[in-house]
């Protein structure tokens, strides 16, 4: 089956790449580099996740390994983080691309309203032809740092921003044939995969194989395929490259059946989530919604019912009380009150302040019949 070639795609670093022995690699990071340079130049936008902080940062604080406790843990992030950025910032503008840090942690993907912030965020840096890099919040987050090493955390952004692809390089070439000591080429699923791994992981990671099929699983259940490939093979060839033209490399895992067709988070929305009120829209907006595959800009609103938050699950009606969608509002309703029926570039004048242009955007809505 051909594969149809990535337009989006999340970049997932491990620390033994960038940082193998806890020293910052610049090559290793040029590399990375390059290979998003390149991945720009046949049309690609990219998002990189990178780990690396610790490891970059524990030897500043008089240690001669990758530490044990927490609050030295968190403390070398705090001196490695700076210097991972400047690293990629300075080996990006070789290639005249310019990134952009954005700290997250798995908990801002927990609540609503840092979600969809988190989420326009990153797609207004795609938008502004920027390269957004995500750094796991290691000073002040807990969980990544003792468990993850920002594999979930790749996982959570793919999902979010609607990727087409997720590609965690690591110092593994793959899920190795505990047999054959081969790397297998695909899985079908996670729990064959799980046959074949141990618990071990890197000198200067968290995570190991295990958080990677965990990553997986998060993604594949958002309808995302992953790629697990080494991100230091031998010969010095860049990964990237084949895994987006569909080579084998490293160990993939392909999108289920039945996750295949509407995203599992547009059906979340539309069926999990129980609405906190409702925004009701003309037959104009209803329209753009239905036919022409458009997000709800507050022009069409007609009026809002209920009180809810920033990120609430809402349905959208007509004012007959046809049901024409659910979302994820990025407004309050007190603010959708005073902005209804304005255009969207009169939004800051109104409020005082502008979080998008769209009050439900197209990503975060599940209108009946959609496909994709």
């Amino acid at each position: 089956m051909t594969r149809q070639a990535p337009t989006r795609i999340v970049v997932k670093v491990g620390s033994g790449v960038v940082a193998p022995g806890g020293r910052l690699d610049l090559d290793a990071v040029g590399g990375i580099a390059r290979e998003i340079a390149a991945a720009r130049d046949r049309g690609c936008l990219v998002v990189l996740v990178s780990s690396g902080a610790v490891a970059a940062g524990f030897r500043d604080l008089g240690l001669g390994a990758m530490p044990a406790s927490i609050r030295e843990k968190q403390a070398a992030a705090a001196v490695g983080q700076p210097r991972l950025l400047a690293a990629y910032a300075d080996a990006l503008r070789a290639h005249t691309l310019v990134p952009a840090q954005v700290l997250l942690t798995a908990d801002d993907f927990d609540n609503r309203q840092r979600f969809l912030n988190a989420r326009h965020t990153i797609e207004t840096l795609l938008g502004h032809a920027l390269v957004p890099i995500i750094n796991e919040n290691d000073s002040v987050a807990f969980d990544e740092i003792r468990l993850g090493d920002n594999d979930r955390l790749s996982a959570l952004v793919a999902s979010a921003i609607g990727a087409d692809l997720l590609v965690l390089l690591s110092v593994a070439p793959g899920v190795i044939d505990k047999t054959t000591g081969k790397v297998i080429a695909e899985f079908t699923d996670t729990d064959a995969a799980r046959a074949h791994i141990d618990v071990s992981k890197s000198d200067t990671g968290v995570g190991g194989m295990a958080t990677k099929l965990d990553a997986a699983d998060i993604a594949l259940e958002h309808a995302v395929p992953v790629v697990i490939a080494p991100g230091r093979p031998e010969g010095g060839a860049d990964p990237l490259a084949p895994i987006l033209d569909g080579e084998a490399v490293g160990t993939r895992f392909p999108v289920p059946v039945d996750k295949r067709g509407p995203g599992a988070r547009k059906s979340w929305i539309a069926f999990s989530t129980q609405t906190r009120g409702a925004i009701i829209i003309d037959d104009g907006a209803a329209r753009a919604l239905r036919d022409k595959g458009a997000s709800l800009l507050p022009k069409g609103i007609v009026s809002v019912e209920g009180r809810f938050d920033v990120g609430a699950p809402v349905e959208i009606r007509t004012n007959d009380g046809a049901l024409v969608a659910r979302g994820l509002t990025t407004y309050a309703s007190h603010e959708l009150e005073r902005v209804k029926g304005s255009r969207s570039d009169e939004i800051e004048g109104v409020l005082g302040y502008a979080y998008a242009p769209e009050v439900v955007h197209r990503d975060d809505m599940h209108v009946p019949g959609d496909t994709a």
